[in-house]
């Protein structure tokens, strides 16, 4: 995260608290599958053909395909938001996206198996890391945690060791402790709303898309 301003800084910790939020949606629908923690369903897809093929390996594989497609996908509006509309652009029109994919599922959730709902919302959250991606590569990592806590072990290692040139902890632990802010607030939001919760996160992305259109992310 080094090199972001304080402003987007907080819209990383923000976005990734959304991410939180929509992963706990996932989980909670569907007993144990995610839609940003990819490592976790590849697991499940790994557990799944060791007892032959089931329908717990195949909803693990569409999510898998659902993030890596939205990803894709994020990369391309971004890339075309830079071309027609300037860089200024790139992370509003990525978001927006998000919050389009987010909708959709939301209003799937109520005409078809959910299941189809959520990989829209896993297809949002790999859309989503291209948010902070100014030159086409993840600059920060908003919807898995893994690299992020390795940060912090390194860093803290290296300030133990009296390394004062490393970089400090603290915007990683703030991403961090976003997102698990997120998963809680996600999981009382099933647990009180139920399928409306989608609604809710659609709402909140949406808000987010005109927040980071007023952030600089060069």
């Amino acid at each position: 995260m080094r090199r972001l301003t304080s402003a987007a800084t907080l819209a990383t910790v923000l976005l990734a608290a959304l991410a939180g939020i929509v992963d706990a949606l996932a989980f909670s629908g569907l007993g144990g599958f995610f839609a940003s923690f990819m490592s976790g369903n590849s697991t499940r897809l790994g557990i799944g053909l060791a007892h032959g093929w089931n329908g717990a390996a195949a909803t693990a594989a569409a999510l898998v395909l659902a993030f890596v497609a939205g990803a894709m996908l994020g990369t391309i509006v971004g890339a075309a938001a830079v071309e027609r509309l300037g860089p200024k652009r790139r992370a509003e029109a990525v978001m927006g996206f998000v919050t389009l994919l987010l909708a959709f599922g939301a209003a799937l959730s109520a005409v078809a198996p959910l299941t189809l709902a959520m990989l829209l919302l896993a297809a949002a959250m790999g859309a989503q890391n291209g948010v902070v991606a100014p030159e086409g590569e993840v600059r920060v990592g908003l919807t898995y945690m893994t690299g992020t806590l390795v940060r912090i072990g390194q860093r803290v290692a290296r300030r133990l060791m009296g390394d004062r040139s490393a970089p400090t902890p603290q915007r990683d632990l703030l991403l961090w402790l976003g997102f698990v802010a997120g998963v809680a607030i996600g999981g009382i939001g099933w647990a009180w709303l139920g399928l409306a919760a989608l609604w809710v996160a659609a709402a909140l992305a949406a808000a987010l898309t005109m927040l980071v259109a007023r952030v600089d992310w060069n």
